[in-house]
């Protein structure tokens, strides 16, 4: 029997009720608010990217218009979730905005987002990750740095990247990474092409 994807895999389970599963049904958090409010363009020219964990895609939008769309991509092999933990190799889910673009990275190219972002400290906060101290630090760092600190429990070095290093097949059917969004470089390279600095990215 061959071994089953984590995309496979979820892909079925999320057609199973969650109570055969197992699963409590959690209450809705900062950032599941956030992500169901995120999908209306902030203007009908704003170019912005939906990462969709459920369907594997990246999909690159001008307004409401689709420009391009990106499958199967690659995600975090522990799955995605609102609250990450470093070291978990999740994906964080939520709102996020490009911060820096590396063309030197040994993924080709990395597209960096700025997480951990407030509404992640703050949920943090509320759940217990943080102390207060912590979160008190990480707005002193975020207010001196222009950035959010990358080594907090929350973990960082969050962005989207081509494959460049790693195995292109494991690509195509495994999630594999340690929390980032994955696309072949080919794709990178058209998608830096699409997007800047400041650019919106949901992660869902």
């Amino acid at each position: 029997m061959n071994p089953l994807s984590r995309r496979r895999f979820s892909q079925l389970a999320l057609g199973a009720p969650l109570a055969l599963l197992g699963i409590p049904q959690a209450s809705a958090n900062l950032i599941e608010t956030i992500i169901s409010r995120a999908h209306v363009p902030r203007h009908d020219n704003e170019v912005w990217v939906l990462v969709d964990d459920r369907e594997a895609t990246l999909t690159v939008y001008r307004g409401n218009q689709l420009l391009e769309r990106f499958a199967p991509i690659s995600l975090g092999r522990s799955g995605a979730r609102s609250t990450r933990r470093r070291g978990s190799n999740m994906t964080p889910l939520g709102e996020f905005r490009v911060n820096r673009f590396n063309r030197e990275s040994d993924w080709h190219i990395f597209i960096g987002l700025d997480y951990p972002t407030p509404t992640h400290a703050r949920q943090a906060l509320e759940e217990g990750v943080f102390s207060q101290q912590d979160y008190d630090d990480y707005f002193d760092y975020y207010r001196r740095r222009g950035y959010p600190p990358q080594q907090t429990a929350l973990g960082g070095f969050i962005g989207i990247h081509g494959i460049g290093k790693g195995d292109p097949e494991i690509h195509q059917q495994f999630h594999w990474t340690q929390g980032c969004v994955a696309v072949t470089d080919e794709q990178i390279e058209r998608l830096s092409s699409l997007i800047d600095i400041g650019t919106r990215v949901v992660i869902r």
